[in-house]
């Protein structure tokens, strides 16, 4: 986008702005935790996904793993398949979300491919996906008040009940990672 102003013949000003995460591409592969891969198309056969993506070698992911959960869980029993997306192996995933993976769906994103088709630039990173693969919300970092709104119009589309966000005990806001 180019700004006005400046004095006749100045060269324009080009205003920058942060890249907007994108629909992902539907081929991209997600290995389960359990060591099933499939592109993501066919994780969206039947159910929308939201996840909280994850590294698991960055502090600003483990610091919200619990409240990521927290957030997740309130929708276990809707139409919606949730879990985490974690950039690493299956291993390393299992050893990282620990107990949350008997209660949540857990895939596995060791190259980043899922990470970058979105175009994510922080994490961790709250994400709706729609069974047609539209990205219907996300936010990165830990921003409460923008994981709130992904959350409320998740809830909306699933006819649920959306989670308080932020509850006592949850962590102050921060930036994340770089996702990349």
């Amino acid at each position: 986008m180019v700004a006005g102003g400046g004095s006749a013949g100045a060269e324009p000003t080009l205003l920058t702005s942060p890249a907007v995460p994108t629909d992902p591409a539907g081929d991209v592969t997600l290995t389960h935790i359990s060591g099933v891969e499939l592109p993501l198309d066919d994780w969206l056969t039947t159910f929308h996904l939201g996840v909280v993506v994850l590294d698991p070698f960055e502090y600003e992911s483990a610091w919200l793993l619990d409240t990521a959960g927290r957030i997740l869980d309130v929708f276990r029993e809707a139409d919606v398949r949730v879990g985490f997306v974690v950039t690493s192996t299956p291993a390393d995933a299992a050893a990282f979300v620990g107990p949350w993976a008997d209660r949540l769906f857990v895939l596995c994103d060791p190259e980043k491919a899922f990470v970058k088709s979105l175009q994510l630039e922080q994490l961790p990173a709250f994400v709706h996906i729609g069974i047609d693969g539209t990205l219907l919300g996300s936010a990165e970092g830990w921003d409460p008040l923008e994981w709130r709104a992904v959350a409320d119009n998740l809830a909306r589309i699933m006819s649920w009940k959306a989670p308080d966000i932020p509850e006592a005990g949850d962590p102050k806001p921060y930036e994340g990672a770089p996702a990349v």
